[in-house]
């Protein structure tokens, strides 16, 4: 199994009424600012472990499990769907608790990068830079598409409840680290082996279960409306890094109805941005290539 050369801490604080699991590397340090990354969907903070230990540089990272996964504790009653306000409002109060007279260093991965740069744009004053690791957003939609969006909320609502949305269970840990491979080609069994301690855990019955719940699998009910976000991100002050990787996530994804094209578009509403690419990597580029990864970041972020 991977063994981890900067190994982990977790702590546990209260964010909007939920048990939230962070996890810290480092401790801080006078004059420096924190960095915070923040995971994608259906991940944990963990999955930063590899990354973080590519790092030329100490200092003091936090990374934390967003509500509904890993070991932040589930809103109560368990939600049937999740809202994406939600996650800039969790983030906004743990900046607050973790570095609230300075700003911060912010990287985000996949959904955390969307968030990542939802936040900037929102409280440009508490981003020193941003890092969006294929961040890219959603297609753009129209308003004739509401209905038929409410309605498949609805539907996947009623599904959720009736158990035909559950997450896959696993009868081992080895289980868990084999579905990341088959995920993820390029995951080493090392990796996979460590990451399925964290992804995952045993459930009451002993079987291996994802640390996400099914609700995150309902459809948003709200259009991506993609002037408002290119409205948000006309508002980041701090420079911003997208990295994205060779392998076109988009592309697989969206089969030409959202092209990486597009994305570059919208990213020129972004008032001082640079963009940076990794060879042989895909969308999970901080497992891929986390020495290519992290001397970028580290050099962006100076």
């Amino acid at each position: 199994m991977y063994q981890a050369r900067r190994p982990s801490r977790s702590t546990f604080v209260t964010v909007r009424d939920l048990r939230y699991h962070v996890r810290a590397w480092g401790d801080p340090v006078p004059g420096q600012v924190p960095l915070v990354l923040v995971h994608g969907w259906m991940d944990v903070g963990a999955s930063w472990q590899f990354m973080v230990d590519a790092m030329a540089q100490d200092r003091w990272v936090i990374a934390p499990d967003w509500r509904g996964y890993g070991l932040t504790q589930t809103p109560q009653p368990a939600p049937d769907s999740y809202w994406f306000a939600d996650y800039l409002g969790d983030l906004d109060a743990l900046l607050d608790h973790f570095s609230p007279g300075q700003p911060v260093d912010l990287v985000g991965h996949s959904m955390g990068g969307n968030v990542a740069m939802m936040y900037a744009g929102v409280r440009p004053a508490r981003i020193r830079r941003l890092v969006n690791l294929e961040g890219f957003g959603l297609p753009a939609t129209r308003p004739a598409q509401a209905p038929t969006r409410l309605a498949q909320w609805l539907d996947e609502i009623q599904a959720l409840r009736r158990g035909e949305m559950d997450l896959k269970t696993y009868d081992s840990a080895d289980g868990v680290a084999r579905r990341l491979m088959k995920t993820n080609p390029r995951l080493g069994a090392d990796k996979a082996a460590w990451l399925a301690q964290h992804w995952a855990a045993p459930d009451a019955q002993g079987r291996w279960a994802v640390l996400g719940e099914a609700a995150h699998k309902v459809v948003n009910p709200q259009l991506y409306r993609v002037e408002e976000a290119l409205a948000i991100y006309a508002r980041i002050a701090a420079p911003v890094l997208s990295v994205t990787a060779s392998d076109d996530s988009l592309g697989q994804w969206w089969k030409g109805t959202f092209t990486l094209a597009e994305y570059r578009e919208r990213l020129r509403h972004v008032p001082q941005l640079t963009e940076a690419h990794i060879d042989d990597a895909g969308h999970m580029l901080q497992h891929d290539q986390p020495q290519r990864l992290a001397a970028l970041i580290e050099d962006f972020l100076g």
